[in-house]
């Protein structure tokens, strides 16, 4: 009982002086009027995305099967606690926030360059061509290890986007709805085909581990390969610009200077690295990259230089909050992260469909892909 409450103690503790340090050196704008400090309204989002996540971050480093608290951390003894924290739950917490804020980014990407707001990773047939590249790597050149799993990953990833662009460009008529069912449906077939070869060969088991995405095995060791997440997510703010411009249109993309197919080709490729690394580590999460960027753009606009940091935020808080309902509804078992996350994604999906068909261009921005753009 004691240890119990001493252990809720040390968590509030320290979510009070995180709270604290947060209102008082980041919650607060640079601007000054009078003397007085001004919180604006252009970063008032990041401010409460970022506060909310370093908060949640801090609790799910103490949740779990194993109680773990800060002064048992800090004891001297076996060391073991110190050792899972080290090895498994911040590994964890890492993959989580890259997973989340690379796979959101990743989203935010394919749907500017392709003018339509229900275009992602999963409805794209980019999740579905990577775990495709994995097959190969199990079938064919098993011994290649790691990082050639994840370059088959990637060149298959990439490949299968641009398939999907090609296809779309080559229908006449197209709405936002249409381009991602076409997607759906191009993804359907490469996941049958996959799923045929593996049972043929016999790496279904092998397989499954990367249709299902969970972070149960991420421990030191295994899971850095998601870090690549991180410096093209930089790449992307960096390019950002010319992402909002080859949006807009090639001949408008032209005008300006632009290289249109360039900036396309840029675009797709940071985002299927991105999506390979994540499901060749974690396994396959949809919805990510669909719902969080629909649901930033409702509030701050088309413009991917300012959106993409509250993107990257959103994906990563909501990652998060996933992990710990995954973790904690049947402890002390675990569902995998993409059960939770395929729920809450699915109705999201459902329900901006139907807001869409509804309500047409009020809906969440969405609207007639503009001529020159790889779905409109």
């Amino acid at each position: 009982m004691g240890v119990g409450l001493l252990k809720k103690t040390s968590i509030i503790t320290i979510v009070r002086l995180a709270a604290n340090f947060i209102l008082k050196q980041w919650l607060v704008s640079a601007n000054q009027k009078k003397g007085e400090f001004v919180i604006t309204k252009k970063h008032l989002s990041t401010i409460i995305l970022g506060t909310s996540l370093l908060i949640l971050s801090i609790l799910s480093l103490f949740t779990g099967v194993i109680d773990i608290d800060l002064n048992t951390l800090l004891s001297v003894g076996d060391g073991m606690e110190l050792k899972i924290f080290l090895l498994s739950r911040i590994p964890r917490l890492l993959a989580i926030l890259c997973t989340g804020a690379g796979m959101s980014v990743s989203g935010l990407i394919m749907q500017q360059l392709c003018m339509n707001k229900f275009v992602s990773p999963s409805t794209g047939a980019t999740i579905q061509s990577a775990q495709f590249g994995i097959l190969l790597s199990l079938v064919w050149i098993p011994a290649v290890g790691l990082w050639g799993r994840v370059l088959l990953a990637f060149t298959m990833s990439i490949l299968g986007t641009w398939v999907f662009v090609w296809f779309v460009q080559k229908i006449q008529y197209k709405n936002a709805v249409l381009v991602p069912l076409i997607g759906i449906m191009f993804g359907n077939v490469l996941g049958g085909i996959t799923s045929f070869i593996a049972y043929k060969f016999e790496v279904t088991q092998q397989l499954s581990t990367y249709f299902v995405g969970s972070f149960a095995l991420i421990i030191k060791g295994n899971y850095e390969l998601v870090w690549l997440a991180v410096p093209l997510v930089i790449i992307a703010f960096i390019f950002a610009n010319y992402f909002n411009i080859a949006g807009i249109g090639k001949e408008f993309s032209q005008n300006l200077g632009v290289n249109y197919k360039q900036v396309l080709f840029f675009g797709l490729t940071i985002s299927s690295m991105i999506t390979a690394s994540v499901v060749t580590i974690v396994g396959q999460i949809s919805y990510i990259g669909l719902i969080i960027p629909n649901i930033v753009v409702m509030f701050k606009g088309d413009k991917i230089k300012g959106t993409l940091i509250d993107t990257a935020l959103l994906g990563a808080l909501f990652v998060l909050i996933c992990d710990m309902i995954a973790r904690s509804v049947i402890m002390p078992y675990e569902l995998p992260i993409e059960l939770i996350v395929g729920i809450i994604g699915s109705v999201m999906f459902i329900a901006m469909l139907i807001y869409k068909l509804r309500h047409g261009k009020k809906a969440i921005r969405l609207g007639k892909a503009k001529e020159g753009s790889c779905c409109g």
